[in-house]
Parts: C-alpha cells; structure tokens; sequence
C-alpha cells in the first residue's frame, strides 16, 4: 500500500543520509588538522595558544562523530521497530 510505500522510501532516503555521514567522517578530520596546520604556520597565534586549538578543533571534529552515530542509532531502531509493525 501507498504507506508501505512511503516508509520504504523514507528509509532508503534515511540510510543514504546515514552513509553520506559516514563518508563524510575522514574529511573532517582532515579539515580540522589542516586548519591547525594553518594557524600554526601562519603566525596567527602565539605558540601557547596551539594546544588550546587542537582541542577545539578535535572536538568540533568530534560533533561529527556523535552525530553519525546517534544517526546510526536511530536507523537500527527504525529497522527493529519496522520489522515489527503490526498491520492489522
């Protein structure tokens, strides 16, 4: 039926959501290490100050990560929540 229908499609759009998160992981990471990179070759901020931007930047990458893993979570829980839906 249309709903069915409709539901397959959401999770096959979901799913793809779930992989472009992933893929995206690496290029993050990267990001966040040339910015460093950057800042410290550019003179931008004194040396004490580097530590501190590694921190931040890690971290923002890390957003990323909890991100596609709560996105992970909620896919797994579509699938076990679809595979038991009653259709009365």
């Amino acid at each position: 039926d249309a709903l069915s229908a409709g539901v397959n499609d959401g999770g096959v759009a979901f799913s793809a959501a779930v992989l472009f998160q992933i893929v995206t992981l690496p290029v993050e990471f990267n990001a966040s290490r040339r910015a460093v990179r950057v800042l410290e070759t550019s003179g931008m901020l004194c040396p004490d100050e580097i530590g501190a931007v590694k921190k931040v930047l890690g971290a923002a990458a890390l957003t990323y990560v909890a991100s596609a893993a709560s996105m992970i979570l909620q896919l797994l829980r579509l699938m076990i929540i679809g595979g038991r839906r009653d259709d009365d």
